[in-house]
């Protein structure tokens, strides 16, 4: 799904370019999880969804994570450079600290994207999915 070789060191990304890759990474594996599990009408799809990839829920996963120690030293690394990153806003429904961490979580999916490793995206993803499906329980 890439067009073109990156012509920048992928490692050193800025945190904010990372966690924007990391926003559609996110998105299109709930879409694909969402549809998969037979969710098909496009309002469901959009208010099932929200569970998933609202700045809220992306932040209490981020959270779980962290508590169940999931995440690699590497992957705490590149969190804490998300949840760090100075935006230049906020959105208006969500606090800070939600943001940063919601930022945080983005970053760490954008950064296996860049580095290719599926597998642990996929992992991540399932366990991501695992809490949220807890949670609603």
């Amino acid at each position: 799904m890439k067009l073109i070789e990156a012509n920048t060191d992928l490692k050193q990304l800025n945190a904010l370019a990372l966690a924007y890759m990391g926003d559609s990474v996110l998105d299109m594996y709930v879409r694909y999880y969402l549809i998969a599990k037979g969710t098909v009408r496009p309002h469901r799809l959009h208010v099932e969804a929200t569970k998933y990839v609202s700045a809220k829920s992306q932040a209490f996963i981020m959270g779980e994570l962290l508590e169940q120690e999931f995440l690699s030293e590497e992957e705490i690394n590149i969190f804490k450079r998300g949840r760090n990153a100075k935006s230049g806003s906020i959105p208006k429904n969500t606090d800070l600290n939600t943001y940063r961490y919601s930022t945080g979580f983005e970053a760490v999916l954008g950064y296996h994207y860049f580095q290719g490793n599926q597998t642990r995206l996929d992992e991540i993803m399932k366990k991501a999915v695992d809490v949220v499906e807890t949670r609603s329980t």
